[in-house]
């Protein structure tokens, strides 16, 4: 019989799910990229093959002072600086300039908007022998990640991988409820009825994207506790069916896909990212907007896409801002 879905999670629920669900060496003792490598090329080129209408979707929220982190754990909107302008040139008197351009530059964390993690994003922390271990995925040591950034699963071994087949799951339409409200938990079988009802199959190597309708609703109404704050999202159960269906990574239009509050009785902090990425290697794409996207795939029926969203290869870097592409 299969588990009862939303139970509270304890630290000892926690690690039974990591010892069975790891993914550890099954790359190899020196990989970066984890599910990643289940995108083979032959997916990629089927994945092309999805393309009909040339029709592109931006899944990027915008990078800028008005966006939705508030602070929390340091985590601030994008800033733009400029370094010259038009002005600049417009107010030198001059007959000769040797070339009059605008410049500027950009200071953010790389999570606070849509945004890839780094295979060294999230730590597992265990006891072993009496004592605390904290290790990162493919189970390397979190020493590892230093001042100078990840030496293991830096964001830079992503630049190659983030191409595939998209799958749009809109929970928020199959539920007829949209936006989700804070707290709804998202069940495997909320999953496979959703893509029932869409008429799609779950492949290897997807990149499953989810909609709650969140996000959408807090740009048109105010962020609200947005970062950080409640919200709809999969219930940490949801791991067995992203490790059996050996998904490469997984996007929402939520601050971080999985419920909130969390379904915790300890001081556990967001325990699904706790597994997902240093246990299965699984990484997270946040804040991607599907409103756009979802409305097109209702009217032609095709829920699966290409999906093209390169990060930015910041050496050692634990995250990457990125605007998703999604092209059908």
């Amino acid at each position: 019989m299969a588990e009862k879905e939303g139970q509270p999670v304890t630290r000892k629920r926690m690690h039974e799910y990591a010892m069975k669900l790891k993914n550890w060496g099954k790359w190899g003792p020196d990989d970066d990229v984890g599910a990643l490598n289940y995108i083979t090329p032959g997916a990629i080129v089927e994945a092309a093959r999805l393309v009909k209408k040339g029709k592109v979707f931006a899944l990027g929220i915008p990078f800028g002072p008005e966006g939705p982190q508030t602070g929390w754990n340091g985590r601030t909107n994008p800033q733009r600086l400029m370094l010259s302008t038009g002005a600049d040139f417009v107010a030198r008197d001059e007959e000769e300039v040797d070339i009059a351009y605008s410049d500027d530059y950009v200071c953010m964390p790389t999570q606070c908007a849509t945004h890839w993690d780094a295979m060294g994003h999230v730590f597992y922390r265990y006891k072993e022998d009496s004592k605390w271990k904290t290790v990162a995925w493919n189970g390397y040591d979190a020493n590892r990640v230093t001042t100078k950034g990840l030496e293991k699963g830096g964001i830079h071994n992503m630049k190659k991988k983030m191409v595939g087949r998209g799958v749009l799951l809109d929970i928020a339409r199959y539920k007829g409820i949209d936006p989700l409200p804070d707290g709804f938990g998202i069940t495997t079988e909320d999953l496979n009825k959703c893509a029932a009802a869409e008429k799609v199959e779950i492949k290897s190597g997807d990149f499953l994207l989810i909609r709650t309708g969140q996000l959408g609703q807090r740009i048109r109404d105010g962020w609200g506790e947005f970062a950080a704050g409640p919200a709809p999202g999969l219930e940490f159960e949801t791991l067995q069916w992203i490790h059996d269906k050996e998904i490469a990574a997984v996007g929402s239009d939520t601050w971080g896909i999985e419920v909130r509050p969390n379904r915790t009785t300890e001081n556990i902090f967001q325990p699904w990212h706790q597994i997902t990425i240093p246990i299965l290697g699984v990484t997270h794409g946040e804040m991607f907007w599907s409103d756009e996207l979802a409305a097109d795939c209702a009217a032609d029926g095709q829920w699966a896409f290409l999906l093209v969203a390169p990060v930015i290869p910041f050496t050692n870097g634990a995250g990457s801002p990125v605007n998703p592409i999604a092209i059908k």
